[in-house]
């Protein structure tokens, strides 16, 4: 059995990273997510890493018991074992690399949970096998992004020569259709069907032309490894979309080349159990990779009263522990990502996307202390309907696929180890701090004035004062000038 030590560990599980042609350089190490992007995504750095500055890879030790398939996996009953129920991302308890404190205690080893930590800025796109099909997703029904897109598409497949794949359904847009630029480039087109037609391992490159809800279809469309996506900003709000489509020439060819910085936005993990479920059934249902049992959202999944007009009463568990019943008109779950949408709105704080983390925040709640709450991004909420709830929920994941939860169902929400790779325009910390300003006008307000220019207005003023009264006390000097001060700052 391989056995890799060093002095730094950190609580999560061990997770794999495929090989691909494009992978992300960094000075550290990798979050504990699937650190794979797309067909051509890894990541790849020195161990580097934490406060002080020392190096070395995580400990990390398999036993005897522990069996591994030919692809690298741990079997379903060693993943189940390890972490107590299904495998899934654990959180960081800090971002320290000692394991030692005081004189007597220390972390106990648990080579089930070992990980490193990731420095976010330095997170870089790098390609040792050049990218060869893009992807393009575009606005649907926005008559503004037709030539934008035509011109990318051209762009791409003469100058770039590249493979460009779209929905068929855009092909029946009336507009494009009319385009004669786009009659020539048609034929060259690979077409995929939303649902029908599987893209894993067939896409290289992302590029996104519309608005955040593009961004968030892309998402939906790899249920696994997700390709590094661009976004450009052609829709409405554009808090996910940083980059501008005037110079998009000079751009995509400098992410092409490897100039890029990476925010990996972590997705939620959804597995609905219906109530007529075995344990064993549960336990296989719960440990599967399957697409088809797994939904994976970016922003949120929200549990809401539907068209009832009575409370939602939802029983939250968290590590099969009851935390507390939520009565109101629902709840939100949501990614850091997520944090500044709906959640947002609802009155909960806004997260940087490369914190790992699951905030809940509640809708409404017929309650004057619930407060929004952030967990740790590795542990396990599960959410039912309580037993003694007038009503059943209903549940939409990112908008979309709304189901309804009946008595006896479950909601079952971690953290994939699938993240979505999205590109940056400048780095993680300028495109996150200038979507907040430009979009969400954080902390806009009018400056307040200055103390000099106070001070020169009430010095004058007490100059006038002292002037006017002489040696007789005539006047009040110094008071006269501040109220004359104030009354020019108030005018």
């Amino acid at each position: 059995r391989p056995r890799i030590r060093s002095s730094n560990s950190m609580s999560s599980t061990g997770t794999s990273s495929s090989s691909s042609s494009s992978s992300i350089s960094s000075t550290t190490s990798s979050t504990g997510m699937m650190t794979s992007a797309g067909t051509h995504g890894s990541i790849i750095g020195s161990s580097s890493g934490g406060g002080s500055g020392r190096t070395g890879a995580k400990h990390v030790e398999w036993s005897d018991d522990d069996h591994l398939h030919d692809d690298g996996y741990f079997s379903s009953d060693t993943r189940r074992r390890r972490s107590g129920t299904w495998p899934r991302t654990r959180s960081l308890n800090a971002p320290s690399p000692f394991q030692q404190f005081g004189p007597c205690g220390r972390i106990m080893k648990n080579s089930a949970m070992v990980m490193q930590i990731q420095d976010p800025a330095s997170q870089r796109l790098t390609w040792y096998k050049p990218p060869l099909a893009v992807l393009v997703i575009k606005k649907v029904r926005d008559s503004k992004v037709l030539q934008p897109f035509v011109e990318l598409v051209e762009w791409l497949i003469h100058e770039k020569h590249m493979v460009v794949w779209v929905e068929a359904a855009i092909l029946d847009d009336a507009l494009l259709t009319g385009d004669k630029r786009f009659t020539k480039l048609q034929d060259k087109l690979i077409t995929f069907k939303d649902g029908r037609d599987d893209l894993t391992d067939k896409i290289d490159f992302i590029i996104c032309l519309g608005g955040d809800g593009t961004l968030l279809y892309a998402s939906l469309l790899f249920q696994k490894s997700v390709p590094p996506v661009m976004a450009f900003h052609l829709g409405s709000l554009g808090f996910l979309t940083p980059f501008q489509f005037d110079n998009f020439q000079e751009q995509v060819t400098n992410v092409l080349e490897g100039h890029a910085a990476l925010t990996l936005r972590s997705r939620l993990r959804c597995i609905i159990v219906r109530k007529d479920k075995t344990e064993q059934e549960i336990s296989t249902f719960k440990s599967s990779q399957d697409p088809s049992n797994n939904i994976l959202v970016l922003n949120e999944v929200v549990i809401d009263r539907g068209l009832s007009s009575y409370l939602s009463n939802i029983d939250l568990f968290l590590d099969g522990k009851h935390i507390t019943s939520v009565q109101g008109d629902g709840l939100i779950v949501s990614t850091p990502t997520g944090s500044t949408a709906y959640s947002a709105a609802a009155g909960a704080s806004m997260i940087h996307p490369s914190v790992p983390a699951i905030l809940v925040t509640p809708i409404c709640p017929h309650s004057l202390s619930f407060r929004p709450i952030v967990l740790p991004a590795g542990v396990e909420l599960k959410i039912a309907i309580s037993p003694d709830s007038r009503n059943s929920s209903w549940v939409s994941f990112d908008g979309r696929n709304r189901q309804e939860l009946l008595h006896g169902d479950s909601l079952h929400v971690t953290t994939s180890i699938y993240p979505v790779p999205s590109i940056c325009a400048q780095d993680q910390i300028a495109d996150w701090f200038d979507s907040l300003a430009e979009c969400l006008h954080w902390n806009v307000r009018k400056r307040q004035k200055c103390l000099d220019e106070l001070s020169d207005l009430t010095g004058s003023g007490a100059e006038d004062g002292g002037s006017g009264g002489g040696s007789g006390g005539g006047g009040t000097g110094p008071i006269d000038g501040i109220v004359r001060g104030m009354e020019k700052l108030g005018n």
